[in-house]
């Protein structure tokens, strides 16, 4: 691990973490009632007009790519909500994997998958690597984790936020690195050196009444020759996305390929804003951090798979795309896949 000099970090306190830019504050009882009590005397939320849309993952090709070691071809598959599985610079990787029926402690209660996961848990193929933004139920599922840790061939090493390691321990994962925002883990890999950092975002963590801010969240930035991916994690708009794309563009010049060729960006879990606007991006300030980044491509995540608040689970998409039209933009600049859907993506010049 490669920890940069000792800067002051303001977002270390004395009981927990801190965002940048918006100080986090734990809402109140009254502001979760007030909120409930709207949706509920609003009929919210509606129904989807189209279910969220699903495929059958290709598999053989997903394996094969995963074989191919330094021939492997840029490729990010949807398996659904923030759970994408990604492949770039010899490695195939897994964002916040959540895998089980239910984002809570318990799976007879809580938020219910609307569609199952794109690809079922014993049909991956061989994970190297894990990546873990927070520890909030949607994103780290200790039964998703502890199946990955148990795949055949190996565990994956999981790279998470600061104070996750020992939540890993005691779930039984040792190959667990802790990271800091802007510390750099390398691996080296068929195809070379692949640079995970641990990058800002404005959120928070929890999982339970008692230990709110007690671990660190983030976002990643994953540098591989072939492929530069940025995954958000959950997050707030806020200034940090300009400053990722400034940290990196000593690496990102056109010469050497350009900015991030892919960046999995959170689409949905939005309203109502008065409580969500601090902690959730809605749609217009995910085209902000995809601008704000320098991305060539985004992928819309977080969305059509949990009920979490209160848009239809198909809004999200539909914003995107009515938006994306106003603006001119090319479909495929900022997309969508269907669950299960896989985009390859064009290797980084000269790799």
């Amino acid at each position: 691990m490669t920890f940069d000099a000792d800067p002051p970090k303001p977002h270390h306190r004395a009981h927990g973490f801190q965002n940048n830019y918006t100080e986090f504050k734990t809402k109140s009882l009254a502001e979760l009632l007030r909120w409930r009590r709207q949706a509920a005397s609003a009929g919210l939320p509606k129904p989807p007009l189209v279910p969220t849309p699903r495929v059958s993952p290709d598999l053989e090709w997903l394996r094969a790519n995963a074989a191919a070691g330094a021939q492997m071809a840029p490729a990010v598959n949807w398996i659904g909500h923030a759970t994408v599985l990604a492949q770039l610079g010899g490695l195939t990787l897994l964002t916040d994997p959540m895998f089980s029926q239910r984002a809570s402690p318990l799976q007879f209660i809580g938020p219910k998958r609307h569609v199952p996961p794109g690809i079922a848990l014993q049909d991956l193929p061989h994970i190297d690597l894990v990546l873990v933004s927070h520890n909030h139920y949607d994103h780290l599922d200790a039964g998703s984790v502890a199946a990955l840790n148990r795949q055949p061939g190996g565990p994956p090493l999981f790279v998470v936020p600061l104070g996750l390691a020992a939540w890993m321990a005691a779930h039984g994962i040792a190959n667990a690195v802790e990271l800091d925002w802007w510390d750099r883990h390398p691996i080296p890999t068929s195809q070379g050196e692949v640079e995970v950092t641990l990058v800002p975002a404005q959120h928070w963590s929890s999982r339970s009444p008692r230990d709110a801010l007690a671990t660190l969240w983030g976002g990643f930035a994953v540098l591989a020759p072939d492929c530069h991916l940025f995954f958000a994690g959950d997050t707030g708009y806020s200034r940090d996305f300009g400053d990722i794309r400034r940290r990196f563009e000593g690496r990102q010049h056109a010469a050497q390929g350009g900015g991030f060729d892919i960046a999995l960006i959170p689409i949905g879990a939005y309203a109502p804003r008065w409580f969500m606007r601090e902690q959730h991006v809605d749609v217009e300030e995910a085209l902000k951090i995809h601008a704000d980044l320098g991305a060539k491509r985004a992928l819309g995540v977080h969305w059509g798979t949990f009920e979490l608040t209160d848009e239809s689970l198909d809004e999200p998409p539909r914003r995107l795309a009515a938006l994306r039209s106003e603006r001119g933009m090319a479909d495929d600049a900022f997309f969508v896949l269907p669950i299960g859907g896989t985009r390859t993506i064009a290797r980084r010049e000269g790799a």
